[in-house]
């Protein structure tokens, strides 16, 4: 396991890894969720291995601290990010993000083109105020308090589903709201808008249960590869592992 401080009283983000070839790739999970949980079955697929592989956790969940004191932002999670990716050497790396790791995901790679080669993004927020359905709205519609001793922790939990819950339980209930929050208000320019001034390849997965994503047509007219995984929903990684692992790995190097 691996560490880097990302706050001055010593708060650290963690991520384990798996050595092999650079440029490094780096697996970024979505709320209430954890990298290594989501992606390393996919890192290890025959197609992927052999490239050094960082599974980070971000800021509230998985391995990583949780301090009280920070924002969640998805600017704070993308620095937090930048921070770990510094303290492991790596450059240029391909990002791999799902749902709300896609959101970081941009923000990083606007701030940090150092640190960003390219972007393949699992249905990831692209927009600020989700649909009332998403699950980062349904957390974000509690005050803080609330969540956090007033049961919607609790009834969260329930609501998600086994799956989802596996990870979510094992995070800071006030991560996830702070998180939820942050995610739902978006970015100023939005994710989409910083996504589309992007000049690095880009691949946006979806899953054929879930839809074309909005704006499709204009994602592609920047140049972003958009490709829809059949029979997948929103885990798009667990739900069809190898047309996952296939889109990944062609080259869309220009």
């Amino acid at each position: 396991m691996h560490q880097a401080q990302f706050t001055d009283d010593g708060a650290h983000i963690r991520w384990t890894e798996a050595a092999g070839a650079e440029p490094a790739r780096v697996y970024v999970h979505g709320l209430g969720a954890a990298s290594a949980a989501y992606f390393a079955h996919i890192a290890a697929h025959p197609a992927l291995a052999g490239r050094r592989s960082l599974f980070v956790d971000l800021p509230g969940f998985g391995l990583s601290d949780r301090p009280a004191r920070f924002g969640y932002t998805l600017e704070d999670h993308a620095y937090a990010l930048a921070a770990a990716l510094d303290a492991a050497g790596v450059a240029a790396a391909e990002i791999i993000a799902h749902s709300m790791g896609g959101a970081v995901a941009i923000v990083l790679a606007a701030r940090r083109p150092d640190l960003v080669s390219g972007l393949v993004l699992v249905e990831a927020n692209l927009d600020p105020n989700p649909p009332a359905t998403a699950g980062s709205s349904g957390t974000a519609r509690y005050e803080e308090d609330d969540f956090i001793h007033g049961g919607g922790f609790a009834e969260t939990l329930e609501r998600v589903g086994p799956l989802w819950r596996a990870t979510m339980r094992l995070a800071d209930p006030l991560a996830l709201h702070r998180s939820a929050v942050g995610l739902v208000r978006g970015t100023r320019p939005t994710m989409r808008e910083l996504l589309l001034d992007m000049d690095i390849p880009r691949l946006f997965l979806t899953g054929e249960l879930s839809g074309d994503p909005a704006g499709r047509d204009e994602l592609v007219a920047a140049g972003v590869t958009v490709e829809t995984v059949p029979g997948a929903g929103h885990n798009i990684m667990f739900d069809n592992a190898e047309a996952f692992v296939a889109a990944v790995s062609r080259d869309r190097s220009r």
